[in-house]
């Protein structure tokens, strides 16, 4: 069936983003919120995530109101909040009685796994028509696109903020590689990604010689193998410097516990049971200096990731997603997702190269290990492949003037 613009007037959407923030938010409700006004829906946004449906809610009118979509982050702000939190029944009452009585007919729901997981319920059990909008930096969310790579099909996840934040670490790592050298440095560079090593892989298109990612711990033998293979690569290097990316969750080898752990930056866990992970790159570095007094030193690129303004492929990547929502508005298909179908040099940006998958089969997506080669901790052409078709790679510079050394009284 095939409805006309306007066919939806006097209908409400709201839109929600919840969880951390990436640079792709603000065009993401932008090209969802246009493409619901055109349809005749009155479009009201959500603020700080499921925390806005709570109590009396929080919400305001965004249908005709400016977001700028080059600009990351949210205008609607973000949280943590967990509606089906245990211990807090009375949450998911509220957020009940505020959907019905904003008279909200259908929600589009941006947001990774948490933000989603509360949607999926929502829709399955509560019957609430709801539309999500895949977004994390961690690239993690599984949307089943495929990677088209030397004749094979390959399933890899592909999420709006990913690319812009996979170009920022590009960038970031190339831009420390001059003090890695200067200073002839084992540079330990952690990057954000609590279960996958999707982000981490991004230094990779940087020239970074090695990395580690949680989807393979570090046990006390690969830790020995890692550790002997930084110092030979440092001594055969021409350029006298190292950069290893690593996870900020991947587990370590603790020798007290005699197994890997994860790194923690403190105790505190968020409402959907996530702990604060940072601090493995001074860990590593530190194992690094101790085993072979090499000068390592761990950074930090922290929430460098995701932030600043939206890159070019995630700007048009959302208006494509965009597009299949407001078809799956008009064909009123609830509970699913719209995912980018192939990613590849030959797949276009347009919604013919879409599809929607079932809120059911959503969930976390490890990177495959056809990506990483685990006895030479680094990331393999085939990533670099699906990394390149989103964003840009940056060539090594280095200090390569062949300058002559001087010698005392070489005039006597």
């Amino acid at each position: 069936m095939t409805l006309k613009e306007g066919s939806f007037k006097g209908k409400t959407l709201a839109i929600l983003t919840g969880g951390g923030d990436t640079q792709a938010l603000n065009a993401s409700m932008e090209a969802v919120r246009n493409r619901a006004v055109g349809l005749g829906y009155h479009v009201v946004g959500i603020r700080r995530g499921w925390h806005g449906l709570l109590g009396e809610g929080d919400l305001v009118d965004m249908s005709f109101a400016p977001i700028n979509p080059l600009y990351g982050g949210t205008v609607l702000r973000s949280s943590r909040t967990n509606p089906f939190a245990p211990g807090n029944e009375k949450r998911k009452e509220e957020v009940l009685k505020n959907i019905s009585d904003y008279g909200i007919d259908v929600m589009v729901v941006i947001g990774g796994d948490d933000t989603l997981g509360a949607a999926r319920k929502l829709y399955q059990e509560e019957g609430i028509p709801v539309i999500a909008f895949p977004k994390t930096i961690d690239n993690d969310l599984r949307t089943r696109t495929i990677h088209k790579y030397n004749s094979g099909n390959h399933e890899v996840s592909l999420c709006p903020g990913f690319p812009t934040a996979a170009q920022s670490i590009i960038d970031y790592a190339h831009r420390i590689k001059t003090y890695a050298q200067s200073h002839e440095r084992v540079l330990v560079l952690e990057v954000m990604g609590r279960n996958t090593g999707w982000l981490t892989g991004a230094a990779a298109l940087a020239g970074a010689d090695f990395a580690l990612i949680p989807e393979v711990p570090v046990t006390k033998e690969k830790k020995i193998s890692f550790i002997q293979k930084i110092a030979d690569a440092y001594h055969a290097s021409e350029h006298g410097y190292l950069l290893v990316a690593v996870a900020e969750g991947t587990q370590w080898y603790d020798p007290h516990y005699d197994r890997p752990v994860y790194i923690h930056a403190s105790s505190e866990r968020d409402e959907f049971g996530h702990p604060a992970f940072g601090g493995v790159s001074g860990v590593v570095a530190a194992d690094i200096k101790k085993e072979t007094g090499l000068p390592a030193k761990g950074v930090v690129t922290g929430f460098y990731a995701r932030s600043g303004n939206c890159g070019d492929f995630d700007r048009k990547f959302t208006r494509v997603l965009a597009d299949k929502v407001e078809d799956l508005l008009l064909r009123e298909e609830y509970g699913k997702m719209p995912v980018l179908s192939e990613i590849s040099e030959e797949a276009r940006l347009e919604v013919q190269n879409t599809k929607a998958v079932d809120l059911s089969e959503i969930g976390n997506y490890p990177l495959p290990q056809f990506y990483y080669n685990q006895e030479a901790f680094q990331f393999n052409d085939s990533y670099i492949d699906f990394l390149e078709a989103i964003a840009e790679k940056k060539e090594a510079q280095v200090f390569d003037y062949p300058y002559q050394k001087v010698y005392k009284n070489r005039h006597s």
